[in-house]
């Protein structure tokens, strides 16, 4: 069998002779267990032999474009800083491009004036507009990584996120538990917030959220546009939760969880349960404060050494590997990671 190592190379890094080798790579049979896996790591050692000397030296601009709310940006921007130094050898510097509200234009403005860029992390709405500024990049040798929200139509080389379907659902099923079960006439509703309807994932967790709920007897009232910011939120939770008394909880998709914690406050209604994404600074206090009850989350550092390799695999300074989706942890006050 053809190999991308010679057998001799091989039998040299492992330590065993040139034929148990060509047992392994052949499948042949009678050879041990632990004997295969020791050319297995073999092989895996030299593949990171061959990673670092293409590594040696090498510079990378990477840009990060992203519309979302400044506690998220703030908190992303702090796990690729810190991401960055484990690429060495290669050099890997970072730009950031970093708005909280705007029109879709403003994105593509940005993707377009783009200068000397080895590859770009994209947040942005699943817009056209949006997909036809990935391809011009991708075209021109730039490769983009989707973070958080897909934009699957366009020629991006991946998406690095959860399974936002099935964090909504999650965060239904969590819900379910805790406010018990409700007569089918809808008195009883959940209040979801979603920071902008263009946002794919966000539209993917609603989805997941309402299917979820299918059967419960919960109402669900949604709000909506608020762009995740604070002030705007406030506003419109206070006018959703006048004109319906029957929500008892919350699932915030977009953010903003402080106004809606603000909001309930201001009309003096209990909230029983309170389901949130992303532990940034805000709900971080929050969650040690009682007012959220769960927060849905992944690892942002982990998040941005996926996408900063992704990248460096796209152009060909590393070896590919399999993509696995990222997992949500279910954070609660008393598991809260450092």
């Amino acid at each position: 069998m053809a190999h991308r190592y010679k057998v001799r190379e091989i039998a040299q890094q492992c330590g065993l002779s040139e034929a148990t080798v060509d047992r392994v790579l052949n499948d042949r049979p009678g050879v041990r267990e632990n004997t295969r896996a020791e050319v297995l790591q073999a092989i895996a050692d030299l593949d990171k032999q061959r990673a670092q000397l293409r590594l040696n030296g090498r510079r990378y601009l990477i840009d990060v474009v992203m519309q979302t709310p400044t506690r998220f940006s703030d908190a992303f921007r702090s796990a690729v800083e810190a991401e960055l130094p484990s690429f060495a050898p290669a050099m890997l510097r970072a730009r950031f491009h970093l708005w909280e509200s705007g029109a879709t234009a403003a994105t593509v403005e940005q993707l377009a004036n783009l200068r000397g860029s080895h590859g770009v992390i994209l947040k942005a709405p699943d817009e056209p507009e949006v997909a036809d500024a990935i391809d011009q990049l991708v075209a021109a040798g730039t490769p983009v990584v989707t973070y958080t929200t897909d934009v699957p139509g366009s020629m991006r080389c991946g998406y690095v996120g959860i399974d936002n379907h099935a964090a909504g659902v999650t965060a239904a099923y969590l819900i379910r538990q805790w406010l018990g079960p409700s007569e089918a006439d809808g008195a009883r509703a959940v209040l979801i917030t979603v920071s902008r309807n263009v946002f794919r994932g966000e539209g993917e967790r609603e989805v997941g959220f309402r299917a979820g709920l299918r059967g419960s007897g919960l109402h669900v009232v949604d709000v909506t546009d608020s762009d995740g910011i604070d002030a705007t939120n406030e506003r419109l939770v206070l006018d959703a939760l006048h004109q319906n008394p029957g929500i008892e909880a919350v699932y915030s998709v977009g953010g903003g969880n402080t106004a809606t914690v603000a909001a309930f406050d201001k009309v003096q209604r209990a909230c029983k349960a309170f389901v949130a994404h992303d532990l940034d600074a805000d709900n971080r206090r929050l969650l040690r404060e009682g007012r959220l009850s769960v927060v849905l989350h992944n690892d942002l550092r982990a998040d941005a050494r996926l996408a900063l390799r992704m990248i460096l695999q796209e152009r060909g300074a590393l070896p590919a590997e399999p993509v696995r989706a990222v997992p949500v942890q279910v954070v609660t006050p008393y598991n809260i990671p450092g």
